[in-house]
């Protein structure tokens, strides 16, 4: 399984839109590229194709910029990934096997490992991450005290 930059960042951008969503702040696309040390023109394009799946609205003016569409609660992990891959979890498979009975053992089993990728995903929201993020770094400050 390969999860390219594009989702990764595409992931993170959206970390940063959830961690927002309660006060309904919009952010702009060089805050988001600061926080996250993405290539500005780079996420540009990805929260275009965020904005087209539905996932996020831009919002025109002074104070525009960026938000979630919906709550990050109802928006899961592999909806993102979907949004940006164009599909669900893709796990490598080098070659086609043969047309035989080990070829159809082998494809069952690439079959049941993406739809344990999809489950996973599935499993998470933003919310989710974005609170596990809060405990992480709860944990880190107490750490340095």
């Amino acid at each position: 399984m390969v999860i390219s930059n594009k989702s990764e960042y595409a992931l993170l951008a959206l970390l940063e839109l959830a961690s927002c969503y309660p006060n309904g702040e919009a952010l702009q696309i060089r805050e988001i590229a600061a926080l996250q040390d993405i290539p500005n023109r780079y996420l540009e394009q990805l929260l275009a194709t965020l904005r087209r799946g539905g996932l996020i609205k831009s919002i025109r003016g002074a104070k525009g910029g960026y938000v979630l569409a919906r709550d990050p609660g109802k928006i899961t992990v592999l909806a993102a990934f979907s949004c940006m891959e164009g599909s669900d979890i893709v796990v490598s498979n080098p070659e086609p096997t043969p047309n035989t009975v080990e070829g159809e053992l082998i494809q069952e089993v690439w079959q049941e490992a993406r739809q344990a990728a999809n489950s996973v995903l599935e499993k998470y929201t933003l919310q989710d991450l974005c609170e596990r993020r809060s405990m992480r770094k709860q944990k880190e400050l107490m750490y340095y005290i």
